[in-house]
């Protein structure tokens, strides 16, 4: 019970919406450590919608809410823990999915929202289902795309065998920064080093392990995008937590936790947006979520972008997301 749409980047594209100013930001105190950096934009009456940053790690920017017409949506936009402008920095402890859950739960509650729309790509899917299967009763409408389900499978595609057949000249680097004993399992390889007392040991692995998801975020590498991991801040917060993640199966219970709990959401509109050719987050998991709520009969819609990868800045996937919020304004 899902509607299957195909397009391409022929089609009419819709642009981003203007750049838009901030009404509020601040920070709020979450735990004995962490503090997160939450802002406003649009219409502060209008309907609320969540954007979840991906990685885990990767933090928002300006752009991020020119997704959403400015006129309907109250935009709201956070830096989950430790990453962007929350603190501390790239801080592991008490940083888990259901940490980031209750931080939702928490910002829901602070800013007197009724209910929203969860709006989330790559680990930001991943985080907008684990919150709708948790509280479904508040969540309006998901729109996800680059669905990241952060099963083992989809962990070993990446970071050990899989899409280094597609992209090995990137992965030489990615390879080589870990000693041949230890490229059997190259996540753990890159948490030793990654959890380093020493500041260099961990930023050069911080930045070869952001770069190699950066180099296959698009479906033309993009130097400019690879060389924002230059910063060592936002090298560190990315590649640490993201691994930090990975090495705890994301802090679900199964390896399909996502899938074998999808019929809370049988009241929640669905729209999955999925790159043909995403290497970061293979089609593949958009596929079995699709199968899943087709056989749980949930209402929802997937449309592949034939010519797009992963990022969410390639102009059809782009174009879809705004088609898509444009759409989600009727709830």
């Amino acid at each position: 019970m899902g509607n299957l749409i195909y397009s391409h980047m022929n089609e009419k594209i819709s642009s981003f919406y203007p750049e838009i100013e901030t009404y509020k930001t601040e920070f709020i105190k979450v735990s004995d450590i962490h503090t997160l950096y939450l802002e406003q934009s649009g219409n502060p009456n209008g309907r609320p919608v969540l954007f979840l940053h991906g990685g885990p790690g990767g933090g928002t920017n300006s752009d991020h809410r020119r997704f959403f017409n400015p006129e309907h949506y109250r935009i709201i936009l956070f830096d989950q823990r430790g990453s962007g402008q929350s603190t501390p920095a790239a801080e592991l402890k008490e940083n888990t999915t259901w940490d980031l859950v209750s931080d939702i739960e928490k910002i829901r509650n602070h800013l007197k929202i009724s209910d929203w729309i969860v709006f989330g790509g790559s680990w930001g899917s991943t985080l907008a289902l684990a919150y709708a299967e948790t509280y479904p009763q508040f969540v309006k409408g998901l729109i996800l795309r680059g669905i990241f389900l952060c099963r083992p499978s989809e962990i070993k595609w990446f970071y050990q065998f899989g899409a280094s057949e597609i992209f090995p000249d990137q992965w030489e680097t990615y390879k080589n920064h870990i000693a041949p004993n230890e490229q059997n399992d190259f996540v753990r390889a890159y948490y030793k080093k990654l959890t380093d007392e020493n500041l260099n040991v961990r930023l050069t692995a911080a930045k070869i392990w952001s770069k190699w998801e950066a180099a296959t975020s698009k479906l033309f590498i993009d130097p400019n995008f690879i060389d924002e991991f230059e910063d060592p801040t936002h090298a560190l917060q990315f590649a640490r937590i993201e691994c930090h993640y990975f090495m705890n199966n994301a802090f679900f219970k199964t390896n399909n936790w996502l899938i074998e709990n999808l019929d809370k959401l049988k009241n929640i509109p669905i729209t999955i947006i999925q790159g043909r050719y995403d290497i970061v987050c293979p089609m593949r998991s958009a596929w079995d979520l699709h199968l899943a709520l087709g056989k749980l009969n949930i209402p929802h819609t997937m449309k592949i972008i034939q010519d797009a990868g992963h990022s969410a800045n390639e102009a059809g996937i782009k174009s879809t997301l705004i088609d898509y919020t444009n759409k989600f304004t009727k709830y």
